[in-house]
Formats: structure tokens, sequence, C-alpha cells
């Protein structure tokens, strides 16, 4: 099935010229919440790729694929029709019709979603639908994941790329996995996790995880949320300013 997006509305003749902005890195540098925010305050649409690999693992689960056969794991990745809304507020994904926000944050999502995107069928469908999107978006779009300003958009006006230590984004994450759980957190085996997930993600044969050359790196190690939100705004104006 092709799948599709849902885009923003109408362009006022007077805004800024479209832009895509690309944001990748790590999992606990702030790209989602980062991203949307800043997508909301410039009116840009925003794009979570990382939702729409887990939006596709999350299908193969529960279809009795088995995610460590990467021959199987390719051969139904033309299956799902995996829908993405990119309005900041309110982004949404669904598949085959489904919402999915929730069930694609589960724990065994988050434990196969690596072996299931590193597959070159997955990522290339994964891929054509992800520039679709950015393409279309009217206003322009700020396009948030591990291989945007590398692979999917490498022609993006801006490429950002967030790092921080590995010790602030298990102390992130896990503050995230204790407000959506409240129960408390390893963080040592939370930061564990991460680095198992950046080896994977950067060992990948398939595109890797990897800063662009041409991307503007920011650390957000020592930065609140507010600090980068408008270090990236700021980035973005400068951008669309020069055009």
């Amino acid at each position: 099935m092709a799948a599709t997006s849902r885009q923003a509305s109408s362009v006022s003749p007077d805004a800024p010229a479209p832009v895509i902005v690309a944001i990748d890195g790590p999992s606990g540098t702030g790209k989602s919440s980062t991203s949307r925010a800043v997508a909301a305050k410039l009116g840009l649409s925003y794009l979570d790729t990382g939702a729409q690999y887990r939006a596709i693992t999350w299908w193969m689960l529960t279809h009795g694929i088995d995610v460590r056969d990467a021959e199987a794991v390719a051969a139904a990745a033309d299956r799902p029709e995996i829908l993405s809304g990119t309005d900041p507020a309110e982004p949404t994904i669904t598949v085959d019709g489904t919402d999915a926000s929730g069930p694609i944050r589960t724990q065994e999502v988050t434990g196969a979603v690596s072996a299931v995107s590193a597959v070159p069928a997955v990522r290339t469908r994964i891929t054509e639908l992800q520039r679709a999107i950015a393409a279309g978006a009217p206003t322009g779009i700020v396009v948030e994941g591990r291989d945007i300003g590398t692979t999917v958009l490498p022609d993006a006006d801006l490429k950002i790329f967030l790092t921080a230590s590995p010790e602030a984004r298990a102390a992130r994450r896990g503050g995230e996995l204790k407000g959506s759980g409240g129960r408390p957190v390893d963080l040592d085996a939370t930061r564990e996790a991460l680095l198992r997930r950046d080896a994977a993600d950067a060992g990948r044969k398939t595109s890797p995880l990897r800063k662009a050359d041409d991307a503007v790196e920011v650390d957000t190690t020592e930065l609140t949320l507010e600090q980068v939100i408008e270090c990236v705004v700021t980035l973005i104006e400068e951008k669309q300013q020069a055009r």
C-alpha cells in the first residue's frame, strides 16, 4: 500500500520562503521536544521519523513477523499503510487506520526497532515516505531523526546535529520513563541501553547515524530545553533571512 501524509494548510503570501530543516542526533539529546517547539514557533510542519520506524516495527510485531529475520521483514516492508500527521501541536501516526501513537512507545517496540530499521528495504520504503512529506510541506518542515541530513534530505536548507553527554541523555530519558510509568528508573541501565542503541545505529551498513559534514553541531548537555529551542530558532531565522 502507498504511504501518505497529512499536510499543513494555507500559506500567507507574506510568509518566509519554505525552509527544510534536518535535525539529527542520538536519543536523549532533545530532538523531539526541540523540533516540535521550533516548528510550532515558526509555523512549520513537523515530522518525527523515528515514530515511522517504530510504527513499521509495531506492525511487524503485531503481525507475527520475526523481526530478527531480515528477509521476512524486507518481504513485508511495503504492506502496512503509515500515515504521519505533521501538525507540531498534535503530531499523529496511524498504521492501517489505527492510532499507533501509544503502542509504538512500548518496550517491546523499543527493543526491536533497531533491527527492523537496519533492513535496507525498510529504510528505502520509509525514506521515500519522508521525502514525499518534506517536499509537500507548504510552509517548510522540521524533520528529526538519525539520517535526515546525510541520507533522507541531503539538500536540506539547514542541518543541525544535537549531541549531549551519555549521562545527561540517560537522566533525560530516565525522566521521560519515570513520567510515563511512575516508577524509579535505573539510570546506569538507561545509559547502557542508549549507548547500545547508538552503537547499533552508527554501525548499521544502511544510513548509519552520523553528523553531516555541513551540519551545525549543538551540544545540549548544559543547556535547558528553552535555550536549545532559541538556539535552533535563531539558526533557522538566519537561514531564512539569507535566502
